[in-house]
C-alpha cells in the first residue's frame, strides 16, 4: 500500500481525466505521420485528378464516421469507472464481484485502448482501396501496397504509444485506488503486457516502422518540388524521436518498481523490516513486489519470534540461577540488578547463540 498515494487530492480530481486524454497524443502522432507519407508519396501516385478527388472525399467521410465511434467506446469505458472510483475514493462499501469485475477491466484498459486504435487504422486499409479501385478498378501496383504499409505504419505508432501512456496513465492515478488492499498480479482471468511485449512492441515503435518507411521511400515515385535527402533526415529525426519517447515510457514502467526493490533490499540489510513497497501492479513487476513484501514480513515474524523467544529463556534461566542459589537474590538487590537484568543477559547470551 501506498498512504499518500491514496489521500493524494489531484490524484482524486484528475486521474480519470489523465486516463481518458492518454490515447490522444499517439493518435496525434499517427496521423501527423500519415498525412506526411500520404502527401509525400500516396499523392504522386493518384495520377488521375478523380483518384484524388476520391481519395480526399473518403479521407473526410471516413474520419467523420469511424473516429467519433472510437472516441465514443474509449469515453464509455472510462466513464464505467467512474462511479466505482468514486466510491473507493470515499472508502463506500462495494459489491466484491462487481469490484472484481472493475478491476479486471482496469488491468485490461491498455488492450481495449490497443484494440480501439488498431481497428480504427487497420480498416482503413480496406476501406480506401475498395473505394480507389471504383473509380479505378487496375490500380498502380506500388499503390497497392504503399497504401496498406502508410496505414500500418501510422497504426503501430499510434497503438504502442497508446498502450505505454493508459499503462503510465492508470498506474499513477487508478491503480492505488483500486488495488488499494488487494494485489493486482493476483486477480484472476487477466492477461498483462510482460517485459518482452514491452520490448518487442518497442522495437516496432522504434525501429520497424522508421527503418520501413525509409525503405519505402526508396521504392516511391519522386515527388515534384521535393528532395530525398531530407525526406530521409525527416523520417530518421522522428524515428529518433519515437524511439526515444517509447525508452522514457519504458524506463518509467521498469525503472521505478527496480529502484523501489533496490531501496528496500538496502534497508532490510540494514535491519529495518518496517517497509512496504507499493505493489499496485498487475505484471511481473507485480508478483515480485509481492512475494518481495511476504518475504520481508516472514523476516519481521521470525525477529519478533527470536526477540520474545529469546527473552523467555532468559527469564527462565534467571529462576533456574535463583533457585539454586537463593542467596543470589539478596546480592542482587544490593548490587543493582535484578531477575530482569539477569533475564536479559540471558536473552543476550541466547541471541549470540
Amino acid at each position: 500500500m501506498d498512504p499518500p498515494a491514496e489521500v493524494n487530492p489531484a490524484r482524486e480530481r484528475y486521474a480519470l481525466l489523465i486516463v481518458a486524454l492518454a490515447p490522444v497524443i499517439p493518435q496525434l502522432l499517427g496521423s501527423a505521420f500519415n498525412i506526411w507519407y500520404n502527401a509525400a508519396v500516396i499523392e504522386p501516385m493518384l495520377t488521375l485528378p478523380a483518384l484524388k478527388q476520391r481519395f480526399f472525399a473518403t479521407i473526410i467521410i471516413y474520419n467523420a464516421l469511424v473516429f467519433p465511434i472510437g472516441i465514443w467506446l474509449w469515453v464509455k469505458r472510462i466513464r464505467y469507472f467512474a462511479p466505482t472510483f468514486r466510491h473507493l475514493c470515499r472508502g463506500s462499501i462495494i459489491d466484491p464481484k462487481s469490484l472484481t469485475q472493475a478491476r479486471r477491466r482496469l488491468i485490461h484498459l491498455p488492450w481495449f485502448a490497443a484494440a480501439i486504435c488498431g481497428g480504427a487504422w487497420f480498416l482503413c486499409i480496406p476501406v480506401f482501396l475498395g473505394s480507389l479501385m471504383q473509380v479505378e478498378p487496375s490500380l498502380d501496383t506500388r499503390l497497392l501496397w504503399h497504401l496498406p504499409v502508410s496505414f500500418c505504419i501510422s497504426g503501430f505508432i499510434s497503438i504502442t504509444h497508446s498502450i505505454f501512456l493508459v499503462e503510465l496513465a492508470t498506474h499513477w492515478g487508478l491503480f492505488p485506488i483500486f488495488f488499494r488492499d488487494v494485489r493486482a498480479d493476483l486477480i484472476p482471468g487477466v492477461v498483462t503486457l510482460s517485459l518482452r511485449g514491452r520490448g518487442i512492441l518497442w522495437a516496432i515503435s522504434a525501429s520497424l516502422c522508421p527503418i520501413g518507411s525509409l525503405l519505402l521511400l526508396s521504392f516511391a515515385p519522386k515527388a515534384p518540388g521535393t528532395n530525398a535527402a531530407w525526406f530521409a533526415v525527416f523520417v530518421g529525426t522522428i524515428g529518433i524521436a519515437f524511439g526515444l519517447c517509447t525508452a522514457l515510457m519504458i524506463s518509467w514502467l521498469v525503472a521505478k518498481p527496480i529502484d523501489q526493490l533496490r531501496a528496500a533490499a538496502d534497508a532490510v540489510s540494514r535491519g529495518k523490516f518496517d517497509i512496504d513497497v507499493p505493489v499496485a501492479r498487475a505484471d511481473e513487476f507485480g508478483l515480485l513486489l509481492g512475494e518481495f513484501n511476504n518475504m520481508i514480513r516472514g523476516l519481521k515474524d521470525k525477529e519478533k519470534l527470536r526477540q520474545t523467544f529469546g527473552l523467555h529463556v532468559g527469564e527462565r534461566a534467571a529462576e533456574q540461577i535463583l533457585a539454586r542459589d537463593p542467596g543470589l537474590s539478596g546480592v542482587e538487590e544490593e548490587s543493582g540488578h535484578s531477575r530482569h537484568g539477569l533475564a536479559f543477559r540471558g536473552q543476550q547470551r541466547w541471541s549470540k547463540f
